[in-house]
């Protein structure tokens, strides 16, 4: 049988590859190699794509499986968190990025209506890129992570009314308010089911697909979700992004949302290089090459123009200047919605062709540079925040002193950064043991509520020496921190370092990779929560194998000691090394259910039940129904129901386990 699609498939694949592995060499990221595969292998190219339709189908599929899994690390109790970002940051951005287009179009000659409906197209950002980039460098949950989502979200809503008001703007509209006002009444009811579904019904499935032990079924049933739910927002109008970025949500309140991601991870980076490769087909390189000088300064325009709205909007959230600076070089590029948002102006005659073919040059020039600002973005911050005059972008002292230091100078105290799931566990530890603590935020709005509790808690950016000080850092005995922004974390701990010598410094850093970077700036110890969630479970694994709980103790503590070497490499040599040695008994204790009444126990005593010489077993204790026996004497009768605590071999237990089923 012959599918038409495969050696399409394996054009993309195969050129992808070696295109890749030379940009490799060159230190460029891969979405760039993507983007060049789509140039070289599309119409525009080599012409090697035959099956464009199903190529852009497939780029759709990534897509989905990209904003899946960012959904699912990013739960409805996290968007709740920043749904004024969402709002607010999300109508400053589109509304001025809009205007200030539309003014500079029709000063060059287009209508109005022209000129705003392209203000519509560069007002838009590629979530698919961004978010990418944000999960592969860990800066997803960072503070300009959390608002370049949020931002990206509104976008995404508001590209759906921007579609519908393309009939006014050419002037062929049909009752576009009703259907607004219609569109408005879907999604607050697809918001509503959503909560619904993420609180009660996915959970329930996911409790009764797990009990079957299928994998298979747990794919299934994980993929059948996010479809559905992109299906579903798709046909009252919203993206399938956007509703695959729901079922991820709905996915992650439940207790398997770690599997699914697991799962679906294989089939997002296959699908989503199909994403960037069609983008990169879309691109003209006769008219880039003719117009070279022209879509650059263009491009220059635009990464200028978004920057320093978007820079606007993240000022009036009121976070500091390394965030607000973070935050435009991540979302300045023209996004991949506008490509469809394109597609129905032109079909209105509000795109001219040649106008057309610039927008295209220029979103995909925007898109390719992308990757290169990001992977600079922190030092081109660094070199920003320095520039004279910077720092009266700072947002000003808030109210309640939330932007002043604490009202007595404190000494031999706590210092958290980051207030977070970590920060806000450990203040409470703090605060029950009567540790005198503070903590630095630099989200406004969480500041606002932690000091409406009577939290120490205090706004601003731990990375400035002045804040640092502010805080006593000099005078603490320990300093926490617990932020998501692993470049920010490293220059904190830089800061403290030049501020003091002998407080106690420890990170909490998602990855271990991150360890030896931080302990080289002078970090004293670095927590990864991958590796300090493997240490716990193994504990429990070895209180199985009735390994004393002091023994425990000291093989984690020695695992911690080597900065977790024993997961990452043969450093489980060092354990031995250093004298440690786990003796695993062949022993186990377990319970055992008497569940047959016709087998060989039931009505018989433990001494004529012969389990100590036919199994070489120990009964320790029985439970029958609220009664617990602890003293167990040879005449004791074995009932049916009856659940009996054994020790013994791990043989020795199997085969009475086998008898008492008989």
């Amino acid at each position: 049988m012959h599918l038409p699609l495969i050696p399409d498939i394996v054009i993309i694949l195969g050129s992808s590859v070696l295109i890749i592995l030379l940009f490799q060499k060159v230190k460029l990221p891969p979405i760039i190699g993507f983007l060049v595969t789509g140039v070289v292998v599309g119409p525009y190219g080599l012409s090697l794509i035959e099956a464009r339709r199903e190529v852009e189908l497939l780029s759709e599929i990534g897509v989905i499986f990209l904003l899946f899994v960012i959904g699912i690390e990013f739960s409805l109790k996290r968007l709740a968190t920043i749904k004024k970002a969402v709002l607010l940051g999300g109508v400053i951005q589109v509304g001025l990025t809009t205007l200030v287009t539309a003014l500079a179009s029709h000063f060059i000659g287009l209508s109005w209506p022209q000129a705003v409906f392209i203000g519509f197209l560069f007002s838009l950002s590629s979530t698919a890129i961004v978010l990418n980039l944000l999960q592969a460098n860990g800066e997803i949950t960072a503070p300009h992570g959390l608002l370049s989502v949020a931002i990206l979200i509104f976008q995404d809503i508001i590209v759906v009314p921007m579609m519908l008001f393309v009939p006014i703007l050419a002037g062929q509209s049909d009752n576009t308010l009703m259907t607004l006002a219609l569109l408005l009444v879907k999604v607050v009811g697809l918001v509503l089911l959503i909560i619904v579904l993420a609180n009660y019904v996915v959970p329930f499935i996911f409790r009764q697909v797990v009990q079957t032990r299928s994998r298979e079924l747990f794919i299934l049933t994980t993929i059948v979700i996010c479809f559905a739910t992109a299906w579903l927002t798709s046909s009252i109008g919203l993206s399938l992004a956007l509703g695959a970025f729901f079922a991820g949500m709905i996915i992650s309140e439940s207790d398997y949302s770690h599997q699914a991601t697991a799962n679906i991870l294989p089939f997002r980076e296959i699908f989503i290089s199909f994403f960037f490769v069609s983008i990169g087909m879309l691109l003209d390189i006769q008219f880039l090459l003719n117009n070279f000088l022209q879509v650059l300064l263009m491009t220059f325009a635009v990464i200028v123009t978004k920057s320093g709205v978007i820079g606007i909007a993240v000022i009036a959230l009121r976070y500091p200047l390394r965030t607000v600076i973070l935050t435009a070089l991540s979302i300045f590029q023209i996004g991949e919605f506008a490509f469809i948002l394109a597609n129905t102006g032109m079909q209105y005659s509000l795109l001219p062709e040649t106008i057309y073919q610039y927008f295209l040059a220029t979103s995909i020039m925007s898109m390719a540079l992308t990757p290169v600002l990001f992977k600079f973005a922190h030092q081109l911050t660094d070199l920003l925040v320095k520039v004279p005059g910077a720092k009266h972008l700072e947002p000003k002292t808030m109210a309640h002193n939330q932007g002043t230091s604490p009202s007595k100078e404190l000494s031999d105290h706590l210092v958290i950064i980051g207030y977070g799931i970590n920060g806000k566990n450990l203040a409470r530890a703090a605060d029950n043991t009567d540790i005198p603590h503070v903590i630095v935020e630099l989200n406004a709005e969480t500041v606002r509520k932690a000091k409406a509790d009577g939290e120490h808690i205090y706004f601003g950016d731990a990375t400035e020496e002045t804040i640092l000080r502010h805080l006593f850092v000099h005078k603490a005995r320990v300093v926490v921190i617990a932020i998501s922004d692993p470049r920010a974390t490293k220059k904190i701990v830089s800061q403290i370092r030049t501020l003091s010598k002998t407080v106690y410094i420890i990170v909490r850093t998602r990855f271990v990779t991150e360890i030896e970077e931080n302990l080289q700036v002078g970090a004293d110890e670095v927590i990864p929560e991958e590796f300090e969630t493997s240490v716990e479970i193994f504990s429990k694994v070895l209180l199985k194998y009735l390994i004393p709980i002091q023994q425990i103790q000291e093989f984690t503590d020695l695992i911690r000691s080597q900065n977790y070497d024993m997961f990452r490499n043969a450093g489980h040599l060092a354990a031995r090394q250093k004298g440690v040695h786990l003796d695993i008994p062949d022993a186990t204790f377990v319970s055992l259910p008497v569940i047959q009444s016709a087998n060989k126990i039931v009505g018989k005593t433990l001494r004529k039940s012969n389990l100590r010489e036919n199994f070489d077993i120990n009964v320790i204790a029985i439970k029958r129904e609220d009664k617990f026996i602890s003293k167990i004497k040879p005449d004791e009768v074995i009932s049916q129901g009856d659940i009996l605590y054994v020790f013994g071999t791990n043989e020795a237990v199997s085969a009475l386990s086998k008898h008492l089923c008989l």
